[in-house]
């Protein structure tokens, strides 16, 4: 892997200093506008998990993390039953486990978090193992990252892996792989939905998602995590082969490299055959930047070199090719040149892959200058706190907070 790198350092710390002042945020009203104080999407949440890893790093003051986490707590708490990794409770919970480290600060804040998020994925797996006995087939949010299972599995797994509560998720996402009795053709993870995650005319039978943010590659991301670091599942590495026999099938072969469609509709099942111009942009949600690190995963943790290869080559391959590059115009984690930046890094740091670490600088350069000549938002997924984070654990060459857990990518 790469030394650290100092150039992505300064750049990360020229963005944490434009984001240190809070009180522009704590001046606005909870809720005003479209951003929630409580939101690791686009909220002061987001930006206190900047200042909370630089902090724990060395790089950063601990008052300014502590100052943009009250900010991020201020108004009333969302414990609602669609509160997410990413909105309410959960993501609260896991910005103060990140600012707590190892110490006992804010352990009673923590302990009354971690109920009302146990409480909460408690119902949301009863709804859903409900969902699977009447052998129906589940809506996105029930199983996916951002809204779903998999996001508050992500918070379980990187608090207390050996929990029960983590047990019971990952026990879930072993179950939803499981065949449906009516499902035939069809996985039992085909959402009933449009991509939207709404019912939808266009779709009629719904889709099949293998993104990360919204699919099956969450899933196929956190089983594997769970096998590498030896957390017992019973079933899990059957699930695993499960989901990439299915995304065997439609693995896509280019000039450019292995691919593999964000999603698939019932129209091209039936054919069996993906255009090539609905090659995803290389992202993180839908992309290469998530889809090749879930492979690399999980063929790390079915032993599979094959599996591994392939997905670094096309890891590989993506960074050496302008046209996909061009693709990603945004800077930030979701959409853009920060995700794909931490993900190729993500993935050097598991295996020697020298194409990828000869590529890093020059994607670092270009994430720069993305950043400065535009004027992206202040928040996490899309915006300069996360492409920041991505910039400070190349700089550094380590990741202390562990805040990538809301990536799956780590």
């Amino acid at each position: 892997m790469n030394q650290p790198d100092p150039e992505a350092l300064a750049a990360a710390d020229t963005i944490a200093t434009a984001l240190a002042n809070p009180q522009p945020w704590a001046a606005e009203p909870p809720g005003s506008g479209l951003v929630w104080p409580q939101s690791l999407w686009s909220g002061a949440a987001g930006i206190a998990l900047l200042h909370i890893e630089r902090a724990h790093s060395g790089h950063g003051d601990p008052g300014t993390a502590h100052a943009w986490l009250e900010v991020a707590t201020s108004g009333a708490l969302t414990a609602a039953p669609n509160a997410n990794l990413f909105f309410g409770a959960p993501a609260l919970a896991f910005i103060t486990r990140a600012a707590a480290g190892t110490s006992r600060r804010y352990k009673g804040t923590l302990e009354r978090l971690d109920d009302a998020v146990a409480s909460i994925t408690c119902a949301r797996l009863a709804d859903a193992h409900a969902r699977i006995d009447r052998g129906e087939q589940p809506e996105m949010k029930e199983f996916d990252l951002i809204r779903g299972l998999a996001g508050l599995g992500a918070y379980h797994f990187s608090r207390h892996p050996d929990h029960p509560i983590t047990a019971d998720v990952l026990s879930y996402l072993v179950r939803l792989t499981e065949p449906l009795p009516a499902g035939g053709e069809l996985p039992p993870w085909w959402t009933t939905v449009a991509p939207n995650g709404e019912p939808s005319s266009d779709y009629p039978h719904g889709h099949g998602n293998l993104g990360m943010s919204h699919g099956i590659g969450s899933t196929l991301a956190l089983l594997s995590m769970a096998v590498l670091r030896n957390v017992a599942v019973d079933g899990a590495k059957e699930a695993i082969e499960r989901i990439c026999a299915w995304t065997d099938t439609w693995r896509q072969q280019d000039d450019a490299g292995a691919w593999w469609p964000g999603m698939v509709t019932i129209e091209q099942m039936r054919q069996q055959h993906v255009d090539p111009s609905l090659r995803p942009r290389p992202s993180w949600c839908y992309g290469i930047s998530g889809t090749a690190r879930a492979q690399q995963l999980a063929g790390l943790a079915l032993g599979d070199e094959i599996r591994q290869k392939t997905a670094q080559g096309a890891m590989s391959a993506t960074l050496r090719d302008p046209a996909q590059l061009d693709r990603l115009a945004e800077s930030g984690l979701c959409h853009g040149t920060a995700g794909l930046l931490y993900s190729a890094w993500r993935m050097a740091t598991d295996a020697p892959i020298p194409h990828i670490d000869a590529e890093l600088p020059k994607l670092t350069a270009r994430l720069t200058t993305q950043i400065f000549r535009s004027e992206p938002q202040a928040g996490l997924l899309d915006g300069l706190a996360g492409a920041a984070l991505a910039l400070h654990a190349l700089g550094t060459g380590a990741v202390v907070s562990h805040w990538d857990a809301l990536l799956l990518l780590a």
